[in-house]
């Protein structure tokens, strides 16, 4: 009984799917509102349960179940909450632009949530097995979200490209994790943490390779972004949305969960490998996108930046590293939700806003949205006093404190030169001539939502340290 009711939010979430898929064969084409209302509803509630289950976060003890392969503990908590309430906004915006391209359907809506169900099972995983059956959830969805838009040839082909590097790079995570359990003889993380030391070190960092790589298609890094660009520009604005928010925590999940409790005393091994991947991703990723027009393109090489980043955190190590991790895949996610919301609910009533130039003289056309957007840019450039600013900050006091100070400096520095093409953006919305045509814009609760999440980057950013209390305090039940 304790195990089941450990597992009440992911049975509540895949209940509601079920339930959800069954309702949706009953409702009219005219009333598929209806169906999105549900599946927002049905995130809400498991974000209940999870709540209600796991409160207070620092008083709370891991707690495993089905024998060891599940975990209950105060990351879980956070990062649960955090893809939940995530997948709920991105579904909140995405209503109006997927019922403009005839993608307003069940399927759309089961697919994301049992996206997020995979997710769930990622932040909970106690177990390699774990793991990766919930990144293969995740991973199979998202192929199929890419691939909705059946007649798009350029949606086509970037779901196909997607999966098969994807299936690629899910074999070399399973190779990597077969190798360490050959090494250490258990599949569990506590127990391969246990076994580690006295394992053929050979053998070990043979497994860190391939389980480095896999874990870095994921997070979208160097060398391993090559789908990231293609992906993010032919999947429907809708589906890039969700796919550049709430995957990322779970990216950040998987990496934890791997690196920061199974693999630990390896450490001083795979830091060396996730340092010069995350440096060449901060480095190429900024450079790269100064020559981006299309800003889906453009937001997907600064995906590639700001993922790097995030691994720099792991190359800090330690609790504070991972949370000043965590801090930085939470404050990106509210900062996506900004900058890809802003897209498809402008592009979602009139012309398709894919380059940058689509933003001409938005101030003059909406200035609260120009504003809106210009928060977003400040925070992915890192300029205070938004989240974005606190992260990077956050992040770079943890690898000082490593002693990577020369990996620092090259993260201060690439993103002095991505603050370049962020305010472009700022620029084209502020100072060139609006392109012809009127701007239909969002009605009033679109705009309150969106609205509350973008001023949430400055509250955020004006309350770091209880932020990264929090991180901190989740991470120490982990």
């Amino acid at each position: 009984m304790k195990d089941i009711l450990l597992v009440l939010p992911e049975i509540v979430l895949l209940s509601l799917t079920s339930l959800l898929l069954v309702v949706d064969l009953f409702v009219g084409r005219t009333q598929k509102h209806f169906t999105f209302a549900c599946g927002i509803g049905a995130l809400l509630w498991t974000a209940l349960f999870v709540g209600a289950q796991f409160t207070p976060i620092g008083s709370m003890q891991s707690e495993f179940a089905f024998a060891g392969l599940f975990v209950a503990d105060g990351a879980a908590t956070v990062l649960k909450l955090a893809i939940l309430l995530s997948a709920a906004v991105a579904l909140a915006y995405s209503w109006t632009y997927l019922k403009k391209h005839g993608l307003d359907n069940g399927e759309f809506i089961a697919l994301v949530l049992l996206g997020t169900l995979g997710m769930m099972v990622i932040a909970s995983a106690a177990s390699m097995l774990t793991a990766y059956l919930g990144l293969e959830l995740l991973s199979l969805s998202m192929y199929a979200l890419v691939a909705l838009k059946r007649d798009d040839r350029i949606a086509t082909e970037a779901a196909m490209k997607y999966f098969v590097l994807g299936a690629l790079a899910s074999g070399l995570l399973l190779f990597g994790m077969s190798i360490i359990y050959g090494a250490t003889g258990s599949i569990s993380l506590g127990g391969i943490s246990a076994a580690l030391g006295k394992a053929n070190p050979t053998a070990v960092a043979f497994g860190l390779i391939f389980i480095a790589a896999g874990v870095s298609f994921k997070l979208g890094v160097v060398p391993f972004h090559m789908w990231v660009p293609d992906v993010y520009n032919g999947a429907p604005t809708a589906v890039t949305l969700f796919l550049g928010t709430a995957p990322k925590v779970a990216a950040f999940a998987l990496a934890y969960r791997l690196f920061g409790s199974g693999l630990t005393p390896a450490a001083g091994d795979w830091s060396v490998i996730l340092a010069v991947i995350a440096t060449l991703s901060v480095v190429l990723g900024n450079l790269i996108a100064i020559v981006q027009t299309n800003i889906k393109r453009m937001l997907a090489y600064s995906a590639v930046a700001n993922m790097g980043f995030l691994l720099l955190g792991f190359v800090g190590g330690g609790k504070e590293g991972y949370a000043a991790a965590l801090f930085y895949a939470v404050a990106y996610a509210i900062t996506g939700l900004v900058s890809f919301g802003i897209l498809v609910l402008l592009s979602g009533r009139g012309v398709e806003f894919d380059n940058i130039d689509d933003l001409k003289g938005l101030n003059t056309r909406s200035p609260w949205f120009a504003f809106l957007m210009l928060l977003a840019m400040f925070s992915l450039a890192g300029i205070p006093p938004t989240i974005g600013f606190w992260a990077k900050l956050s992040v770079i006091e943890s690898v000082v404190g490593a002693g990577y100070t020369w990996i620092a400096v090259i993260a201060v520095l690439a993103s002095l030169v991505g603050a370049f093409y962020y305010l472009r953006v700022v620029r084209v919305m502020y100072f060139a001539e609006p392109t012809e045509g009127a701007l239909a814009l969002p009605n009033r609760s679109e705009t309150v939502l969106i609205s509350a999440n973008a001023l949430a980057i400055l509250v955020l950013g004006a309350l770091p340290s209880t932020i990264m209390a929090v991180c901190l305090k989740a991470l120490q039940t982990g």
